[in-house]
């Protein structure tokens, strides 16, 4: 038998359950870096996911708690969208993936862990980081620790609003 071995596990194993919704608790809570939250703003808010796809892995919720789609004012539409833009552009400056896998699950029976609050997956690929290991082993090997990818994405984020984002040419 091979030990695949994850210390930093033993923290969500031995964490109580969250009561509420997990966006909703990380817009009122003031403790960004404990929680991963790269950016708060007026309508939406930007964070790291804790067991992520990839590295970079990225959540983009509206600050309005809903699970219908269809009700989200046009307001948080589009800030949701321009943060998904922004969220690109700062991944591909700090990480230089070589795609994205973006999306959205609509319900619990289409996979949402939390079908109650709107949320976009943003997940960084490169070419080649998919292995042998979740397919036999239904293991996913993430190889950097989220405090370094934390700490790598959050100056970026910071600089959200207070200078002109660059917008990287079509090829």
């Amino acid at each position: 038998m091979q030990h695949l071995w994850a210390p930093w596990r033993i923290e969500y194993i031995r964490q109580e359950p969250e009561k509420g919704c997990i966006f909703c608790n990380r817009f009122r809570r003031k403790t960004d870096r404990r929680d991963l939250v790269l950016y708060r703003g007026p309508r939406v808010m930007v964070m790291m996911n804790r067991f992520p796809y990839n590295c970079g892995h990225l959540l983009i919720c509206p600050v309005e708690h809903t699970g219908d789609l269809t009700s989200l004012p046009a307001q948080a539409q589009s800030a949701l969208f321009a943060m998904l833009q922004e969220c690109v552009r700062i991944l591909d400056e700090t990480m230089a993936p070589e795609g994205f896998n973006l999306g959205m699950n609509l319900g619990r029976v289409a996979g949402a862990g939390v079908a109650d609050h709107l949320h976009f997956h943003l997940v960084p690929r490169w070419n080649g980081d998919t292995n042998f290991m979740p397919a036999l082993a239904e293991v996913k090997v993430v190889p950097e620790h989220l405090d370094r990818t934390y700490l790598k994405l959050k100056p970026a984020f910071a600089r959200l609003g207070k200078v002109p984002a660059r917008r990287k040419k079509a090829v």
